[in-house]
C-alpha cells in the first residue's frame, strides 16, 4: 500500500494503460484500492481483455484507440509485450512531444534509450521491472528514470508501483538486469524450491494435500519472519539450526550439494540473458 503522501500525488491524475493484461490489471486493482480520485483508462485491441476490465472495474474507461486513450493523460503505462513495443508507441510520438506526459514501461528488455527514441526524444520515461506477486499486491519493483523525469513525476511513478508492493530506485539502468535476475525471475526460484520440498515430503509419506499446505505455509512464514524480525537471513538460519539437530543435517546436504554456488550461477545466467534481450 502507498503512504498518504504518495497517495495524494495520484489524486485527480489521469493514468492510461496501453495494454490490459495481467500486470496492468494488478496495477489497476492496486491503484483503485489506494485512491478513488484517479482517472483510469485502458487501451487494448482485444475486446475480450476490455470486457474483463469493464466487469471488474466499471469506473475504468476502455477503448481500442491509443490516441484517444493518451490524450490529456498525465501518465501512460506501457504494458505491452517487448516485441510489439515499437509498432505500438512509435505512432504516438507526435502526441508525446506535444504533451510531455510521463511514460512508464513495464516491458522487460526495452531500454530507456529505445523508448525515448521511439517517442521522439526528450520525453520523461521511467523503466521498471515488477514481478508477478504484484498480482496479489506483494510485488517488488526496481525503477530507473531518465533525466527528463521531474521529482514529482518520479514520486508519481513510485506511488503507482507501490500500490502493488515495494519499490527500489536505481541510478544506473543496467542494474535493472540484475533486478530481473533477482526479483523479476525470483518467484520461479522459490516456486521450484516449494515444488521440490513438496515432492520430498510426499516421498516421506505425507499426503500431497498436506505436503502442499505445510510447504506453502512454511515458505510464507519464513518470508514474513525475515521481513518483520529485522535479522539478516543468515542470522535467522543460525537461530533455527540446533547443533547436531535435524535442521543442521538437512542444511549440510544442501551445502554439500553446492546450493549457494548454484544460486550464484543461476542469477548470473538470468542477468546475462536480460542483457542479451536488451540488445
Amino acid at each position: 500500500m502507498t503512504s498518504p503522501a504518495l497517495e495524494h500525488l495520484m489524486s485527480n491524475k489521469s493514468i492510461t494503460f496501453i495494454g490490459g493484461g495481467n500486470m496492468a490489471r494488478s496495477l489497476i486493482n492496486g491503484i483503485i484500492q489506494d485512491n478513488n480520485d484517479v482517472r483510469l483508462c485502458v487501451s487494448d485491441p482485444d475486446e475480450t481483455q476490455l470486457d474483463g476490465i469493464r466487469r471488474n472495474w466499471p469506473s475504468v474507461k476502455t477503448t481500442t484507440d491509443n490516441f484517444a486513450a493518451i490524450d490529456q493523460a498525465d501518465v501512460v503505462i506501457l504494458a505491452v509485450k517487448p516485441q510489439v513495443m515499437a509498432q505500438v508507441i512509435e505512432p504516438l510520438a507526435e502526441m508525446a512531444q506535444q504533451q510531455k506526459m510521463l511514460f512508464i514501461s513495464i516491458a522487460a528488455g526495452v531500454t530507456e534509450e529505445k523508448l525515448s527514441t521511439l517517442l521522439g526524444g526528450g520525453v520523461p520515461v521511467v523503466r521498471c521491472m515488477p514481478n508477478t506477486p504484484a498480482l496479489v499486491q506483494s510485488g517488488a519493483t526496481g525503477l530507473f528514470a531518465n533525466e527528463q523525469v521531474s521529482k514529482q513525476q518520479a514520486s508519481l511513478a513510485e506511488s503507482i508501483l507501490r500500490s502493488v508492493g515495494i519499490t527500489v530506485w536505481f541510478k544506473e539502468q543496467h542494474l535493472l538486469d540484475a533486478v530481473t535476475a533477482v526479483s523479476g525471475s525470483g518467484p520461479a526460484y522459490f516456486f521450484l524450491v516449494m515444488e521440490a520440498m513438496q515432492a520430498a515430503a510426499e516421498k516421506l509419506g505425507i499426503t500431497p494435500e498436506d505436503a502442499k499446505l505445510l510447504t506453502l505455509q512454511t515458505a510464507f512464514g519464513a518470508a514474513k519472519l525475515a521481513l518483520e524480525s529485522g535479522d539478516e537471513p543468515a542470522e535467522l538460519r543460525k537461530k533455527v539450526t540446533s547443533k547436531g539437530g535435524t535442521t543442521e543435517a538437512a542444511l549440510a546436504e544442501l551445502m554439500n550439494g553446492g546450493l549457494p554456488e548454484l544460486f550464484d550461477t543461476a542469477l548470473q545466467a538470468a542477468n546475462n540473458r536480460a542483457k542479451e534481450l536488451a540488445k
